[in-house]
């Protein structure tokens, strides 16, 4: 079976968390964002949604209302009362009530399914346009951890004066995790253009580890963010 090419997405694309226990449903959704410009990120559940919130900067949440455990709703209102984060509720209810009461909560859309995908589009583009944009800090030429420094546009890696050698991805990776202001990046931003697994990106991550690392089991500057992914200790 021929593959789909995987689509890259520009680091400065809105970020987008799609929350769905579907999975074949969350699975296509991130596909069609991400061929249409957006970086996607997914969750199956409140609980989960909830821990990548709190550690990675989202431009606006697709989220559906109907999810064993804590629902959509009670994840909006829960959002709403420290965040201003634009939502977009998706939910196989289509019931008047069930919109009001979403768009009461503090939901800035609400899009019933089944629904055609382009409207999704457009309705989420509708609601990024109504959010202020806010500034990032302008990426540094060069970054620092401890004896290491990383250059950017030269993608060179050098311990003190000495370059070392790294293959592409362990670049693509230094790269994501340097330019990353929150600090913490997911597993699955770190999949790269080839689109690896999670436990590929864990083999990659070690096997740079063994480069920049005195002691990669209990590492310094690359590390383990539980439940997340990982994060570089950068020198501010």
């Amino acid at each position: 079976m021929m593959q789909r090419p995987q689509v890259e997405t520009a680091d400065h694309a809105p970020h987008i968390l799609v929350v769905d226990d579907d999975r074949r449903l969350r699975e296509l959704l991130a596909r069609f964002l991400q061929e249409n410009g957006y970086r996607v990120t997914t969750a199956t559940q409140a609980a989960e949604a909830r821990a990548k919130i709190e550690n990675i900067i989202f431009d606006a949440l697709v989220l559906d209302v109907m999810m064993p455990g804590e629902n959509g709703f009670d994840l909006a209102r829960s959002l709403r009362e420290n965040s201003d984060i634009p939502i977009l509720m998706l939910t196989a209810k289509a019931d008047a009530d069930d919109r009001v009461t979403g768009l009461e909560i503090g939901a800035d859309d609400y899009l019933p399914k089944p629904f055609v995908p382009r409207e999704l589009l457009l309705r989420l583009g509708n609601i990024l346009k109504r959010t202020p944009v806010v500034v990032e800090e302008e990426r540094p030429e060069t970054i620092k951890f401890g004896p290491f420094s990383f250059n950017f546009a030269r993608g060179e890696l050098r311990k003190d004066d000495e370059l070392i050698r790294i293959t592409e991805r362990e670049r693509e990776i230094l790269t994501v995790l340097g330019s990353q202001t929150s600090g913490q990046v997911s597993r699955e931003e770190l999949s790269g253009s080839e689109g690896a697994n999670e436990r590929t990106v864990d083999v990659q991550i070690n096997r740079l580890r063994r480069k920049i690392e005195q002691d990669p089991a209990n590492p310094a500057f690359l590390q383990t963010v539980r439940g997340i992914g990982y994060r570089l200790v950068i020198d501010r």
